[in-house]
């Protein structure tokens, strides 16, 4: 539970700097030519390190825990995102979004009480390979939701970087061997590249040029719903014994908590609006 926390915790904080660098990469172009410019940004490359250090977390921690867990801990990051930026954005945090991230560690401790041990099961011979079909249609998915405008966008966008980086937890538990030979013919570390890859160019866009808040809650869904499925039905993941009803009841609370935090995911724009001026304000008192 600890690495779980700890990835949590680097997740978080890389939110905040990688929304605020692809604030500030500005528009036009593709979607590569966006992740372009956000890497010329120091904020962005600083969360992508941190970023790497908590999937370093997140595989130890999958490693040892029911996918459930692990996937309502990483949710929790909004948490770790609201604390950061009422800190580096001077947000003012309200009573109901200290309760929020007050719900959100209140889950986390029932799920911890009433998670059992990682599942043993592979599932069936075929899985890794719908886990690579998965990640392709991420892919797809993504390219399609970025002809569309508005929350519709967001939405589509956000919800597509949380199935790709539930591919990811998946592939994680689904990779036997790390000697080089067996993973190049591995098709889940084939899904892990995809889905990761296609995940973070995914919520590149959806930070620079959509509704964040909305983004943000559709990616929290798409990455704790599906992958606790599928760790359930088909990866042996269990809860301690009578101890059922207490795990569903955390996994929803921190999934909730997390949801109602979902707008600190939003960077501070540019330029535009009334509410674009406030939170430019807000960074340059930062």
């Amino acid at each position: 539970m600890v690495c779980a926390l700890a990835a949590a915790l680097c997740f978080g904080t890389a939110t905040v700097l990688q929304a605020m660098a692809a604030r500030a990469a500005g528009t036009g172009g593709g979607e590569a030519a966006l992740l372009l410019r956000a890497l010329r940004q120091w904020r962005y490359l600083a969360g992508l390190a941190l970023d790497g250090l908590g999937f370093v977390f997140q595989i130890a921690a999958l490693r040892s825990l029911p996918i459930y867990v692990v996937g309502a801990a990483l949710a929790s990051s909004l948490a770790v995102t609201a604390v950061v930026a009422a800190r580096l954005l001077r947000v003012r945090l309200g009573r109901g979004e200290w309760a929020a991230v007050g719900v959100v560690c209140a889950g986390l401790a029932m799920l911890a009480l009433a998670s059992g041990p990682e599942g043993g099961d592979s599932g069936p011979q075929a899985l890794p390979w719908v886990m690579l079909g998965a990640a392709g249609a991420v892919l797809v998915l993504g390219l399609a939701g970025t002809r569309l405008r508005g929350r519709s966008r967001a939405l589509v966008l956000g919800l597509g970087a949380g199935c790709g980086f539930g591919v990811v937890e998946v592939a994680v538990r689904l990779i036997d061997s790390l000697r080089p030979a067996d993973l190049l013919t591995d098709p889940a570390a084939y899904a892990l590249l995809l889905g990761g890859g296609a995940a973070f160019l995914l919520l590149t866009s959806a930070l620079q040029r959509g509704s964040v808040t909305t983004a943000t809650a559709g990616m929290v869904l798409g990455e704790t719903i599906g992958p606790a499925a599928v760790g359930v039905v088909w990866l042996g993941d269990r809860t301690r014994p009578d101890l059922t009803w207490l795990a569903v009841l955390g996994f929803t609370v921190a999934v909730a908590g997390a949801l109602a935090l979902a707008r600190f995911g939003e960077a501070p724009a540019e330029t535009g609006t009334e509410a674009d001026t406030e939170t430019d304000a807000l960074r340059e008192r930062s």
